[in-house]
């Protein structure tokens, strides 16, 4: 019974974190601008491209040159920062705002350890998460296994967040398939050049929630094996959006009266249901599943809890389906408490991820 109390706890204390961040009527809901317009037809074009070329998507990605700054340093450790134009095809620049077009990432190393003897693992953004501090508190522990963390800043986020947008309530649809598409184009081009350039032997990908999808995806189209670490990660967005908690924090009036994105009128007017089936078909695009099987399912490793109020079980199953071979663990507790209290069961599963792979041999 204390169990079963306690698991209804976590999934209430969800709902209440919901409620004060993002319910109340001081901030704008998501999507208060409506679906994006051209941006939408754009990004829905590109998406429905990638899904049947995904197994053969160019490779290398886009060369990035990271001119990295040091910010501190220890005995023992050393942080970076950089920025660089995001990689992405230019007709995608062009649809993100000015604030998103440069990516900037923080680089926490150990020292005096060849880079063939390390991995380093790329952290990316969870909702809500505009800082770096977060992700390299999770990530510093494993400086003394000799794994480095790389942390980037997603658009949208941070500095790279539009003038008009307010905390991390995107303005429209489409924003939330271009900061998805261009973290993944930045995050492919960051793991080539850990790879290629800088001479790292083991690579991983990992993120929390939004971030943990956006990490399956980046795994799901790297060409060599890669630790792929999803937490408390939905196999799409049409989970938290139209099934989950954000559904009651999106602004379905300016989706419905958008007429950017026209829907069939049903006796005269939109109805909701019918905006919502269109949100839902529109998310559908970042379903997972419909990726290619990463090159090595066994260093793929989902960290779920037992009581999310954002995400259910049987989404994080759905993926873990999709890809045999993966393994999926489960932390007691809901999405907010999992993630206070378990860092070190998502540390652990980055280095067991990370020991499932083969050292790569360096070029001769």
């Amino acid at each position: 019974m204390v169990s079963v109390n306690l698991g209804v706890l976590h999934y209430v204390l969800d709902h209440i974190y919901c409620t004060i961040l993002h319910r109340t009527k001081i901030g704008t809901p998501f999507f208060s601008k409506g679906w994006g317009g051209t941006n939408l037809e754009l990004l829905e074009r590109m998406v429905n491209q990638l899904f049947p070329n995904a197994a053969s998507l160019a490779w290398p990605p886009a060369v990035i040159k990271p001119a990295w700054k040091t910010k501190w340093e220890t005995n023992n450790a050393c942080l970076k920062e950089c920025s660089f134009a995001t990689p992405c095809e230019e007709e995608l620049v062009h649809a993100l705002p000015p604030e998103s077009r440069t990516a900037r990432v923080a680089f926490l190393v150990p020292k005096s350890v060849p880079a063939e003897k390390m991995a380093c693992v790329v952290h990316l953004a969870g909702t809500g998460d505009h800082t770096f501090e977060r992700r390299l508190r999770l990530g510093a522990p494993l400086l003394k296994q000799n794994i480095a963390t790389m942390v980037l800043e997603s658009p949208y986020y941070g500095n790279r967040r539009p003038i008009m947008q307010r905390g991390s309530k995107l303005l429209c649809v489409s924003d939330l398939l271009l900061l998805g598409k261009a973290t993944i184009d930045e995050s492919r081009s960051l793991l080539h050049w850990l790879e290629a350039e800088a001479g790292f032997s083991k690579t991983g990908i990992c993120g929390l929630s939004m971030g943990g999808v956006h990490a399956a995806m980046v795994g799901a189209l790297h060409p060599t094996p890669v630790a792929t670490l999803p937490f408390l990660a939905p196999h799409s967005a049409v989970v938290p959006f139209c099934e989950g908690l954000y559904q009651h924090v999106t602004a379905w009036d300016a989706l419905k009266e958008d007429a950017s994105h026209p829907l069939v009128k049903c006796n005269g007017e939109v109805t909701l249901e019918q905006v919502k089936e269109k949100l839902r078909s529109v998310l559908s695009l970042t379903d997972v599943t419909k990726f290619p099987v990463p090159k090595d399912p066994n260093a793929v490793i989902f960290v779920a809890a037992t009581d999310d109020g954002y995400i259910p079980k049987h989404s994080v199953l759905e993926l873990q389906k999709a890809w045999p071979g993966s393994e999926v663990r489960w932390v007691t507790g809901g999405h907010v408490s999992s993630f206070f209290l378990h860092g070190d069961a998502f540390r652990k599963a980055i280095v067991d991820g990370l020991n499932r792979l083969s050292w790569r041999k360096a070029s001769p």
